[in-house]
């Protein structure tokens, strides 16, 4: 499937859901334009609730976060639209992630709105430790490292489903540049909480002003190295990231 039909089938789904949301069940939905038809007409049991999709207690809705997958995808601008707020995946190069704040930006706009950095969300894999030689070992050089273990995988499956291009800087880039080494380093964010601070804050300048850095977890194979990497993000990374920017934007949050 080409990408711009991913994109139209993501806009009409989203259609739809909020559609749900702001009728009555039954249901018998049939925008102009959109495959998705959803009707419970007939096999509505309203004495059992057979046909009913629960509404959330927020009013309007509660915020609604969409992944974003792709380089200059154009489903950011449907999320624009919708004001549905976009997480950058952890898998994207620093150097695309502006491509998604230019079309949500774009997406807005169409919707008559101003786009807030605060709304958007990037992804990273990172890992903090006390000391420069932990952080290495566990993150980048230990043959059981789940952070290598996932990027392995991760590259393997993409290199299957020919879609692999995501890792590259363009697309004329040679398929064998992508290596463990070219993936930890474009993509992994380690080191102690001084480290991992200037990482963020430089990820920030290349991609932009986005609100919250999302910590994309990785398996336990150590609990105490695991869960010490959460705490020094909590406690020492967040505090000189939102130090280091204070007095000249938004601060940006960790989840």
């Amino acid at each position: 499937m080409l990408r711009e039909d991913r994109n139209k089938l993501f806009a009409e789904s989203i259609d739809v859901i909020l559609e749900i949301r702001s009728r009555n069940a039954p249901y018998d939905i049939d925008l102009p334009g959109n495959r998705f038809k959803v009707t419970t007409a007939k096999t509505s049991v309203p004495e059992i609730e057979r046909g009913e999709m629960y509404k959330p207690f927020q009013k309007p809705r509660p915020e609604i976060v969409g992944t974003v997958v792709a380089p200059f995808s154009k489903g950011v601008i449907a999320m624009g639209e919708r004001d549905f707020h976009p997480l950058s995946a952890d898998f994207l190069l620093a150097d695309h992630l502006s491509s998604h704040w230019t079309n949500y930006v774009e997406g807005k706009k169409k919707a008559g709105q101003q786009a807030k950095s605060e709304e958007w969300r990037v992804a990273r894999t990172i890992f903090v430790a006390d000391d420069m030689a932990t952080a290495r070992r566990y993150a980048i050089e230990d043959a059981a490292s789940p952070y290598r273990y996932y990027w392995s995988l991760l590259l393997k499956k993409m290199m299957l489903s020919k879609r692999h291009a995501i890792f590259k800087a363009s697309p004329e880039q040679d398929d064998c540049t992508l290596t463990m080494d070219y993936m930890l380093d474009k993509l992994e964010l380690w080191g102690t909480p001084h480290r991992v601070a200037e990482q963020i804050l430089q990820l920030r300048e290349t991609a932009g002003d986005f609100g919250e850095i999302v910590y994309a977890n990785m398996d336990w194979v150590d609990e105490r190295l695991a869960r010490r990497s959460i705490e020094l993000m909590a406690t020492e990374v967040m505090p000189r990231v939102n130090t280091a920017i204070a007095r000249s934007a938004p601060q940006v949050h960790a989840a």
